[in-house]
């Protein structure tokens, strides 16, 4: 069975994708935050923020077939509140914590001879939205590493992917989605009148992983219900 490693595996997407592929292949997960449900899959977990953990050994295989880089941050304020250390915290977490995985496990997805990597960027990196201005940039960035990666690694046959994600189900965004309400007007926000759901992205993100993915790479794929591309 193939190796793939997720990191953000506690809640969202990356735990919709553990579930989705433990039986099918052998998964390890990253997670900052303790996750009861995560916990109860069985798969091996280190409980810590990919900032900081390392990597080694003990914890993956030699072989690394896949890495998915969940982390992410909604930070919506006018542009003359955040400060510098919003900036900062938003870029470190949605992409130097990126980079410091991928060049721990590089060498282990080499040696797959056939790999994939999935970031997450947003639709407000190509559509601009108010108060979207420090998330929006960092997401930004993941695009330009997501291209440049692609660039680099496909000699060593290593796709790079990114979904650009619009409002979806999920923890992180239960501030915008906790009153029917809200729901009801961030969908009728999109043109296919839903928010994002976090099993299909999931299932999405695997197809990115498998062998019918395999001539995929340096893309960025709006994944936002329509947002980035249609107006009705």
């Amino acid at each position: 069975m193939n190796n793939i490693l997720v990191i953000g595996a506690g809640n969202g997407i990356g735990l919709e994708l553990v579930k989705s592929l433990k039986n099918t292949t052998n998964v390890f997960a990253v997670s900052r935050s303790f996750s009861e449900e995560l916990n109860n899959t069985g798969v091996p977990v280190i409980w810590e923020d990919a900032l900081t953990t390392t990597l080694n050994d003990d914890f993956l295989p030699e072989v690394l077939h896949g890495v998915v880089y969940c982390p992410g941050s909604i930070s919506l304020k006018p542009f003359n509140r955040f400060t510098l250390d919003d900036f900062e915290n938003d870029f470190r977490q949605n992409v130097l914590g990126a980079v410091r995985i991928l060049q721990q496990v590089l060498p282990k997805l080499k040696k797959a001879n056939g790999a994939g990597v999935v970031l997450f960027s947003t639709v407000a990196s190509k559509l601009g939205m108010p108060f979207h201005a420090s998330i929006a940039t960092s997401k930004a960035a993941v695009e330009g590493l997501t291209k440049s990666l692609a660039a680099e690694w496909a000699a060593s046959k290593i796709r790079v992917n990114a979904l650009a994600l619009s409002l979806t189900d999920t923890q992180l965004a239960s501030g915008l989605l906790n009153t029917p309400e809200k729901r009801e007007a961030a969908a009728k926000r999109h043109p296919l009148q839903e928010i994002g759901n976090p099993e299909k992205i999931a299932s999405l993100v695997s197809f990115l992983l498998s062998e019918n993915g395999d001539w995929i790479t340096g893309q960025i794929l709006g994944v936002d219900g329509g947002l980035g591309s249609v107006k009705l």
